[in-house]
């Protein structure tokens, strides 16, 4: 199947938990920048564009993107399915990619994986993380433009709209719902976090982009597999953040949500009583 493919990366300065979290320096180059040139090699991304928001705090974001060359829209703050609708429309997608812009380690085999299922499969709906199996942080969403236009009109409730997608995978009676998991058997979802929402996390990505490269080669090319042969010889750089493994944002949903159970989410430990 041949679609005009679509790869949104949301992203805004006003990250609650760490501020101004995907404009902090990795070995001297912005997380946000760090990510794209990596979801870049991926054979099958289409065009990738940035979609932030309206409010002045995002405009260092968008001139910095703007400079790199990336392709950016603007839309509400909070409802990032607007934001995605906002982007897909603007580029006249078929299919629409989501991909958080907290996920510097992504693989972009993995993004190829995915996208290259959904256009095999003809599914209205592809993702690599329901249920998930791979480590976080490398979570991959391909849907078909006229299924996102059909959450963008009937999703009502917050979380929907904040989420983007939560409308249509838990909705599998209603559209053809296909997953990717991790051909390794594992399931590393919930005890590898490679994303970034706390100090922490920043502080391991930081040492994970360290171990493979320098400031005179700030984007060094590196893997899922050369990522986990690190930690497994550097033990202490998986501990740097490993407090917040299965910490997501569906532990404030598990009673709203039919697809997800409890088992797939914990409180941060500040959160635990």
């Amino acid at each position: 199947m041949c679609v005009r493919v679509v790869t949104v990366m949301q992203a805004r300065s006003s990250s609650t938990r760490l501020p101004g979290k995907v404009l902090r320096p990795v070995l001297g180059v912005p997380v946000l920048l760090q990510q794209a040139r990596r979801m870049q090699r991926a054979d099958l991304l289409g065009t990738l564009v940035v979609a932030t928001s309206t409010d002045p705090s995002d405009d260092a974001l968008v001139a910095l993107v703007e400079d790199a060359g990336v392709p950016v829209v603007r839309g509400s703050l909070d409802d990032l399915l607007d934001r995605h609708l906002v982007a897909g429309r603007a580029l006249d997608a078929e299919a629409v990619v989501k991909i958080p812009s907290d996920c510097p380690l992504i693989d972009p085999a993995i993004i190829d994986l995915v996208i290259g299922s959904f256009l095999e499969s003809g599914a209205d709906f592809t993702s690599n993380l329901h249920p998930p199996s791979w480590p976080d942080g490398h979570d991959v969403e391909i849907m078909r433009m006229e299924v996102l236009e059909a959450a963008g009109r009937e999703a009502t409730r917050d979380f929907e709209r904040e989420h983007t997608t939560p409308f249509i995978w838990e909705r599998p009676g209603r559209f053809d719902l296909e997953n990717v998991t991790w051909d390794s058997g594992e399931d590393f979802s919930m005890s590898h976090r490679w994303t970034i929402d706390y100090p922490e996390d920043f502080a391991f990505v930081t040492a994970v982009y360290e171990a493979f490269g320098t400031i005179d080669e700030p984007s060094p090319v590196f893997g899922l597999d050369d990522v986990l042969d690190l930690l497994e010889a550097r033990p202490d750089i998986a501990a740097i953040n490993a407090r917040y493994a299965g910490v997501n944002w569906y532990r404030h949903h598990v009673d709203d949500l039919a697809t997800v159970h409890s088992d797939a989410t914990r409180l941060a430990p500040e959160e635990r009583a």
